[in-house]
């Protein structure tokens, strides 16, 4: 499903951009990628299309950090299917403030919608920038670095 996703992504820069499901669905055959495959993503995206439909944004102000008057608390549920690896990671985003409380909601619900337990980190990237892609917002270089860069060669300093 994940390489569905990234090439919807690659080739439709905008979710307004992209065509209806069945439209897609036909263009997704044609490019050889398996009838199971597209329709799980299909019905990932038409999830997103909702999230995204129903998410409210403060356009006005930039995204800030998140309070430290309020905190997102995960269900059980959320932190096994989650765990803690992309816990970890959607914690780090909303604290550099790239990660608005609207867009994180996004974010969760579709990683939910994910099969498997826990989650990887790499998906749970194309998750947050396929949110992004589906608000039609554009992540700043420094977050598409983060989720598109390969860090397994990385050292920490």
């Amino acid at each position: 499903m994940f390489e569905v996703l990234v090439f919807v992504y690659e080739n439709y820069w905008r979710g307004d951009a992209c065509p209806e499901l069945q439209q897609l669905e036909r263009k997704l055959n044609a490019h050889g990628f398996e009838p199971d495959e597209i329709h799980q993503a299909l019905d990932w995206l038409d999830g997103l299309n909702f999230a995204a439909q129903s998410a409210e944004f403060d356009d006005a102000a930039a995204p800030a950090p998140q309070s430290s008057h309020g905190m997102r608390v995960y269900s059980v549920a959320e932190q096994d299917h989650l765990g803690a690896q992309c816990l970890g990671f959607i914690s780090f985003l909303e604290t550099a403030g790239v990660l608005p409380p609207a867009l994180r909601e996004i974010v969760v619900d579709r990683a939910m919608a994910v099969p498997g337990d826990p989650v990887a980190v790499d998906d749970l990237k194309i998750i947050i920038l396929m949110a992004y892609w589906s608000t039609g917002r554009e992540p700043d270089a420094l977050v598409l670095d983060e989720l598109c860069d390969d860090t397994t060669g990385r050292l920490p300093h």
